[in-house]
């Protein structure tokens, strides 16, 4: 399914979190197979990683956002 819009900040991190969340269906598949826990605790870490990965991708757009804001008020 193709992104319905997209940012500068997140351009560069839309692979990569791809690939770790088919990282995490791999782990959570093996675990379910095999009962490994070891598989279950990487698709955990990984989780932890991808958000706390999105929330900085969030507060780098908040302020990409504030400064392109304040360049507008300036230049008006």
């Amino acid at each position: 399914m193709p992104r319905e819009w997209n940012t500068p900040v997140r351009e560069c991190w839309n692979a990569p979190i791809h690939n770790i969340l088919k990282a995490i269906d791999n782990h959570t598949q093996i675990y379910f197979s095999t009962g490994d826990k070891w598989h279950l605790e990487q698709a955990n870490f990984l989780r932890t990683y991808v958000s706390s990965l999105k929330t900085w991708i969030h507060e780098q757009e908040r302020i990409a956002d504030r400064s392109i804001n304040n360049r507008s008020v300036i230049n008006q």
